[in-house]
């Protein structure tokens, strides 16, 4: 029992949910709004990194839930949705994923396979929803009735994009995004080579930032402070890195790339006492490949001459 939690809030199970895959924990409840004849059953995100939710007390699960359960308030939804709506009009080049959006917003835990739209790529749409700011939910393996079977099924939270936090990602403007290319030379740093197709990507993977990590980028940065905190690469090998450094905040094991276990500082392992999140943790990333390709691939050969 949670002390200072609204009687109108139920936690169903004690038990907190996973999504090892997006590394995202949820806990079950129901909401229900006596004067609406309303209730909500779904799970709520505790640990959510695109909008910097990272739940670890009871004092601040309460807090949270509460914060929840007012914003979702029927009486807040038809206003709720006049937002969303006007967000969408700008999008006009993300017609497939406001379908999705759409469906979602309809209510209630849809199945990928049977009540969203039929997409060979649904995964993609729901990530684009999710870096819009929506907050969602992701059950593996909930039954569906209508396939018969135990099916992915996804559940929208109507709040604030960017949750009550804000987004956890951090953004920067058209001209700075240039300016970062053009001072890092428009290198993939994967492949060493000039690239039209490279996207900046920040060397400390937001997998582990926290609240206090998020930072302006702002259009008066230094070239210095570009170089140290960006890299660029194509969005493929961003995925890609995404997925390791996954892995490592799940396993405690960094990655390799090109099947090379070279490290500049460190090994394999996380560093002992090292947190795994917030502004001290990118201190477990430093010397890993995938934080710094070029000073990786330096030091690499650096280590080939010296022998």
């Amino acid at each position: 029992m949670l002390s200072g939690l609204n009687p109108n809030i139920k936690i169903v199970e004690d038990e907190i949910k996973k999504h090892s895959k997006a590394s995202e924990t949820y806990i079950h409840v129901c909401f229900l709004y006596p004067q609406e004849q309303y209730e909500w059953d779904g799970w709520v995100p505790t640990e959510y990194r695109r909008t910097g939710i990272l739940i670890q007390s009871k004092d601040k699960l309460t807090g949270y839930l509460n914060d929840v359960y007012e914003q979702m308030n029927p009486k807040n939804l038809a206003q709720w949705r006049i937002a969303q709506e006007s967000f969408w009009r700008e999008k006009k080049n993300a017609q497939t994923t406001k379908r999705f959006f759409d469906s979602l917003a309809k209510g209630g835990w849809q199945c990928v396979e049977c009540t969203l739209p039929k997409n060979p790529n649904w995964a993609r749409r729901i990530q684009d929803l999710k870096e819009s700011g929506y907050t969602l939910a992701t059950d593996t393996k909930k039954y569906c009735p209508t396939c018969g079977m135990n099916k992915t099924h996804i559940i929208l939270l109507p709040i604030k994009r960017g949750g009550l936090q804000g987004n956890g990602y951090e953004t920067w403007s058209p001209a700075l995004r240039k300016r970062i290319i053009r001072v890092l030379g428009g290198i993939d740093v994967y492949e060493n080579v000039q690239s039209s197709h490279c996207l900046p990507d920040h060397k400390f993977s937001e997998i582990r930032w926290d609240e206090s990590t998020k930072g302006a980028n702002l259009d008066s940065m230094s070239d210095a402070e570009i170089r140290q905190k960006f890299q660029l690469m194509t969005n493929q090998r961003n995925q890609q890195k995404r997925e390791v450094c996954r892995t490592c905040y799940q396993t405690g094991k960094r990655g390799i790339i090109f099947g090379i276990p070279f490290f500049y500082e460190g090994n394999e392992n996380w560093g002992n006492g090292i947190p795994p999140k917030g502004k001290e943790a990118e201190r477990g990333c430093v010397g890993c490949p995938w934080y710094d390709i070029a000073h990786w691939r330096i030091a690499l050969l650096k280590k080939i001459e010296d022998k």
